[in-house]
């Protein structure tokens, strides 16, 4: 069962991608890195990215959807997971196209979900390792360093990541569920939607997630 992750900021779907990968064999696609994959071949393409990249300008719908079918064409016997795309209905609708004509049925939308207090904790109380990229959270006791500033793992320096304030945080995640809604209603008439609360942490959200993907193997 392949997989579209909607989520609003720091709902985690990074931390949920990377432990399917590990355990259940997925693919993950984020469209940022097919991007800098592309831009690294040094082909034609790749350079038309990085223009529109380096001047500041937002890469196209049509970019985007032209590397992703790219994508998909070439690991369309592999399970996937979809990480950044659709993020609009327009998106939506076109990625729906190329899953026609590539026949791709077996997928889910799965939306996480996570109140906005607690995702702006995560995000702007996240300290990253400047050593070995180890990552806590001032905010959450469980995911504390044992000595405030210091890494677990290496005793390297930890430091924030984020240039997110509280205002910014809640503008960002407000304005990711006003352009998102249409597109949950839309995978929801498509009996595609599947709703996955993150409020219970990381190793409890993959559990339910794994769940419903053996269910839905079960049922296909």
């Amino acid at each position: 069962m392949n997989i579209i992750f909607i989520a609003p900021p720091a709902a985690g779907k990074g931390t949920q991608s990377a432990l399917l990968e590990e355990h259940m064999n997925y693919k993950h696609l984020s469209t940022g890195d097919l991007l800098r994959a592309e831009i690294k071949k040094g082909t034609e393409f790749g350079t038309e990215i990085n223009n529109i990249i380096s001047k500041g300008e937002l890469v196209s719908d049509e970019i985007i959807t032209k590397l992703l079918k790219n994508e998909l064409t070439s690991i369309k016997d592999q399970k996937f997971i979809l990480d950044g795309y659709p993020r609009n209905l327009n998106q939506a609708e076109t990625l729906n196209s190329i899953f026609e004509e590539l026949d791709i049925t077996n997928y889910l939308a799965i939306y996480l979900t996570i109140d906005e207090d607690t995702a702006m904790k995560r995000a702007l109380g996240r300290v990253v390792c400047s050593n070995c990229g180890a990552t806590y959270n001032k905010y959450f006791q469980e995911m504390k360093p044992k000595q405030e500033g210091i890494c677990d793992k290496c005793q390297g320096t930890l430091s924030a990541r984020s240039d997110d304030n509280e205002e910014t945080f809640k503008t960002r995640f407000n304005t990711y569920l006003d352009v998102t809604s249409p597109v949950l209603d839309y995978y929801k008439e498509k009996g595609k939607l599947v709703v996955v609360d993150t409020a219970n942490g990381p190793e409890n959200t993959y559990t339910n997630i794994e769940k419903i993907l053996k269910s839905e193997d079960v049922d296909n």
